[in-house]
Order: structure tokens, then sequence, then C-alpha cells
């Protein structure tokens, strides 16, 4: 069995998500992608987190840590960003949370492929899931998962 590069995977997204058909449940090219836009989620996320004022506090990146997370793709790990003061507080996949809200990350990229604004985007998650998630933060998720 031949495994599939990263673009190739990228690619067949693409191609199911225009086609209509799922891209996150068994079968579609989604699947195994999950764990790299988590990862590239949580990235962003640490990014608007170390804005000026928290690195002039001293605060800065401080490794990673380990974390598995259950999908209804089944267990994966993923590692999650550290910061120095310990005051990052992520919403896609939150401190002690190991259940991942599928539908939050399904309905962002649906959402940002029906070419909905950021601020709708923003908007909708907070109303659904009562996590707000700001328009920077959005659009360095979608930057991370489309580039």
């Amino acid at each position: 069995m031949q495994v599939e590069t990263f673009e190739q995977l990228k690619q067949k997204a693409l191609q199911q998500f225009k086609e209509g058909k799922s891209i996150f449940r068994k079968g579609g090219a989604f699947a195994p992608l999950v764990r790299s836009v988590v990862e590239a989620a949580l990235e962003a996320e640490m990014d608007v987190h170390l804005n000026q004022s928290e690195r002039a506090l001293g605060n800065k990146r401080n490794g990673k840590k380990n974390k598995t997370i259950k999908s209804s793709d089944g267990a994966f790990l993923i590692e999650t960003p550290q910061d120095r003061h310990s005051t990052f507080a992520p919403q896609i996949v939150k401190k002690r949370q190991t259940i991942i809200a599928d539908s939050m990350q399904e309905t962002i990229i649906k959402l940002y492929g029906a070419a909905a604004s950021l601020p709708d985007i923003s908007k909708h998650i907070e109303d659904i899931y009562t996590a707000e998630i700001s328009h920077t933060l959005l659009s360095q998720i979608t930057d991370r998962v489309t580039g």
C-alpha cells in the first residue's frame, strides 16, 4: 500500500470537498490530516497569544507537550505548544480536554470553503460552541490549513 504525501492528501481533500463528499469521516481524505490541522491551529493560537505585550513581559515559547486526543476517527497524539508563563489557554483543544470537537474543525473548514467571512465564521463558532475565536486566529488557522 502506497502512503500518500501531505500534498497528495491535500489535493484529494480539496477534490472531495468540491464534489460535496465528506472529507472528515472514514474514507475521507481529511481523516489522516486531523492531527496536522489541530497542531497548526494550536500553533496559530500560540502566535496570537504571544503578542507584543506578552513578549514584553518576558513570555515566550517553551517547548511542546504530548497529548492524546480522541476524535470520531480514533485516538491520536498531538504536540501542544507551551509558553514560559503557562498563560496560554488554547480554544481549539482546551487544557485538560481529551475529546476534540470534530464538528468545530469541520464547521470552520466548511464555512471557509463556502467563502464565509472571518467575522461570520467567528460569530458562528461563538454561537454554537461558546468558544471565542478571533478573526486573526481564524485567518491564521485557515492560512496554515490551506497553505
